[in-house]
């Protein structure tokens, strides 16, 4: 017997799983954070040493765990916090500090792009709106601003990748520089329809094609491990999504119309539409989904920046608790929803995504009174999430066509069974809970699978489990329905 080993990189920690590669059973995992660095308002970046230190201590520790070495590893797959962007040389040592999502450094550049009338080619090419989000903006903001970047540059030594490409680098000690489509193209670098770098967004963004890494087949032989302490050399790294693509393909939702919703420092919703682009007038995001063979399938996303980043926000700024679940204990002494009448969280701590796109936004509580304490903070911000998926459903609805009765939901925050219960009620929808709700990890390592020829997309569907239905409240529900109005007069009020 063997095993498949996921590294699924987040924005706040790293976790190592393994699964068997017999009957693809999930077998442990292993989850260790690493520090956010803030250097100032609005900025937010992550040393990759400290990323690299987390890949190798949480396979170390998941393979002494369960007394295995690593020729026990039959393929690797990657999953990754999609957008944040890695400078770093041909030695694989960083250049600057990797300029993550969540960062809005680039907005004035981006209010430049789109004064200049870039928007609506940008939009075409890519499926993305001009925002700092996207990859292709930080890499203008480093060539012009670091010098260490610069430096590499003109000596030829310089090597952009979002996370995935950083990791592959590093486990194959330099021998393979690649990135895949679902990555590559949250880049705004990335041409959807021929499914290459566009030199004319490369040009505009000053980024030289050289500096940035071939695109595979998100299955494919990416390379072999190399030169690693912690595993042996030969092991072949044989699929690699970001990590709401990971999510989508955990959830078996590789045919069109399959739907999932992921919970973690974000929250994101993502809409297989097949094999052709489908363009949102609602705000939402164009993307690939994954590239098989040459085959290309798509899919809309809303994109809601904070998610579970606004409970940790409680715990490590306001010190709410000293761990993330007892948020929900906090919340639940709230019997009686008339004390949360005007209490609104509005978490845009780091801009307001999907649908919205307003760059300058910032996080508001509001409707607060001598009696509002802690607990009711802590429902107003399990509110906040909610509410931000529910406007995020609502484009749904309104791209696709679709009557959506239910969604599929994964990631860390699903274990908060009165998130889960909110937001059934917020959408009017049965939210329908795997299995396994470490879906990205899971999805990565059935994309190594695929990529292996281990396992075949039919069989994935049949791997798929319920774990549990939750219904809306229907108690509740004239209370979120008037919450729903507050939140959408604030938002037009305080944003638009």
């Amino acid at each position: 017997m063997g095993y498949i080993l996921s590294i699924d990189q987040g924005t706040t920690g790293t976790t190592a799983v393994l699964v068997d590669d017999s009957n693809f059973n999930f077998v442990d995992k292993v989850n260790q954070e690493f520090p956010q660095i803030f250097p100032s308002p609005g900025l937010v970046e992550h040393n990759l040493n400290d990323i690299w230190g987390t890949v190798e201590k949480t396979i170390t520790e998941v393979l002494n765990r369960n007394k295995l070495d690593g020729k026990s590893i039959s393929s690797i797959g990657i999953t990754n916090q999609r957008e944040t962007i890695c400078a770093f040389n041909k030695n694989g040592e960083q250049l600057h500090n990797a300029i993550v999502w969540q960062d809005r450094r680039t907005g004035e550049f981006c209010a430049n792009l789109i004064k200049m009338g870039h928007q609506d080619s940008i939009k075409e090419k890519t499926g993305l709106p001009i925002d700092p989000y996207f990859s292709g903006t930080k890499i203008n903001w480093l060539l012009n601003n670091s010098e260490k970047v610069k430096e590499a540059q003109a000596s030829k030594d310089l090597k952009f990748g979002n996370i995935d490409t950083y990791l592959l680098y590093k486990l194959t000690s330099g021998d393979s520089y690649f990135t895949e489509p679902s990555n590559a193209s949250r880049t705004m670098l990335f041409n959807l329809s021929s499914n290459t770098w566009d030199n004319e967004l490369c040009e505009i963004m000053g980024v030289k094609e050289d500096s940035l890494p071939k695109v595979k087949d998100s299955f494919s032989n990416f390379g072999l491990t190399r030169g690693l302490g912690f595993l042996p050399d030969g092991i072949p790294i044989t699929g690699i999504l970001g990590d709401q693509q990971a999510a989508l393909f955990g959830q078996a939702g590789f045919k069109e119309g399959d739907l999932k919703c992921t919970y973690g420092t974000g929250a994101f919703i993502l809409l297989n539409t097949g094999e052709s682009p489908s363009y949102s007038k609602n705000g939402l995001i164009t993307t690939i989904a994954y590239r098989n063979e040459g085959k290309t399938f798509y899919a809309l996303e809303g994109s809601s920046y904070i998610a579970g980043a606004a409970v940790q926000w409680l715990r490590d700024q306001l010190d709410f608790f000293p761990d993330s679940p007892e948020v929900e204990n906090l919340a639940t002494k709230i019997t009686n929803l008339e004390e949360m009448e005007h209490v609104l969280f509005l978490p845009f701590f780091t801009g307001l995504g999907s649908p919205h796109w307003v760059t300058e936004a910032k996080a508001s509580i509001i409707g607060l009174t001598r009696d509002t304490n802690k607990n009711h903070i802590s429902l107003a911000c399990l509110d906040g999430i909610a509410l931000s998926i529910e406007d995020l459903i609502r484009s749904l609805k309104s791209d696709s066509g679709l009557s959506i009765k239910s969604l599929k939901v994964d990631g860390g925050a699903v274990a908060n069974d009165l998130l889960m219960k909110i937001q059934a009620t917020v959408s009017d929808l049965e939210i329908i809970k795997p299995q396994i709700i470490e879906t990205t990890a899971y999805g990565a390592c059935l994309a190594s699978a695929i990529g292996n020829k281990t396992i075949g997309f039919d069989q994935i569907a049949s791997l798929w489990k319920k774990d549990k239905s939750i219904d809306p409240d229907k108690t509740s529900a004239e209370h979120y329905k008037k919450k729903k109005t507050q939140w959408n007069r604030a938002i037009e009020r305080l944003y638009l």
